[in-house]
């Protein structure tokens, strides 16, 4: 590849970086939504003696969840590409295309298929604070309802 090519493929690959790095911006934002709206509901619920509002607690938790696992799902369809560049870049390959986000994020986001998406929803840093969010209202819910 020529040096040209070569400095086009050196940018494309500082920009994926830099698209990764705001999926991961945004997941903290997710985060925080997901936070400050399950633990107001269930405050209330806890203020007004009106448990169910618990359960109501625990399905915003479960949406902010999904919500941030679609998130890193997408972010994780990049990490193939990066991963392209950096073998060309370190000389264990000799060929590769370019410019190919795109092409190259859509066939690896449609690899993993709802596998991936479930593998991920358990990552620890997906998984917190939304699944210990979702599970612990629910349970509460529950615990509540029932003794």
């Amino acid at each position: 590849m020529d040096k040209e090519n070569r400095e086009l493929l050196e940018k494309e690959y500082f920009h994926v970086q830099n698209v990764v790095e705001q999926f991961d911006a945004k997941s903290l934002t997710i985060k925080a939504w997901s936070v400050s709206l399950a633990a107001a509901i269930a405050s209330s619920g806890a203020l007004s003696k009106d448990f169910i509002l618990l359960l109501y607690a625990s399905l915003a938790a479960l949406l902010f969840w999904l919500i941030d696992s679609y998130w890193k799902t997408f972010q994780f369809a990049y990490y193939k590409r990066i991963g392209q560049i950096e073998d060309y870049l370190s000389n264990k390959t000799s060929q590769i295309a370019t410019p190919q986000i795109g092409t190259v994020w859509g066939e690896s986001y449609h690899e993993g298929g709802r596998k991936r998406f479930f593998t991920i929803m358990l990552w620890p840093h997906v998984f917190l604070p939304h699944g210990v969010m979702c599970v612990g209202f629910l349970f509460a819910y529950l615990f509540l309802k029932f003794s």
